[in-house]
């Protein structure tokens, strides 16, 4: 009867370098300022505020922050105003440091 061969080890999934992971994390951190600046912009701008006729109540008041949230991460997908690469930026200067 035959043995079975032995099977090498599975091969290990390739690691992506610290640099990479680190550079990943800031961009993200600063999207997301940035996307929370935007919605303070927005609810400034009195957008998702609550309408005088056909609408308003407390339903619309509670979730107008999620609309305005989904907006302003939407505009930051789509570019933004730069804030975020502005942030990326200053803060991968000042990780190297």
């Amino acid at each position: 009867m035959d043995t079975i061969p032995t099977l090498p080890a599975p091969r290990s999934a390739p690691t992506i370098p610290d640099y990479i992971q680190s550079d990943t994390k800031l961009r993200n951190a600063a999207q997301q300022l940035e996307a929370t600046f935007l919605a303070e912009m927005l609810k400034s701008a009195g957008v998702g505020a609550p309408r005088e006729t056909f609408g308003g109540g407390a339903g619309e008041e509670q979730f107008s922050s999620f609309l305005r949230e989904a907006q302003a991460r939407e505009m930051v997908k789509a570019g933004g105003i730069g804030l975020a690469e502005a942030l990326f930026e200053a803060m991968k200067v000042r990780l190297n440091d």
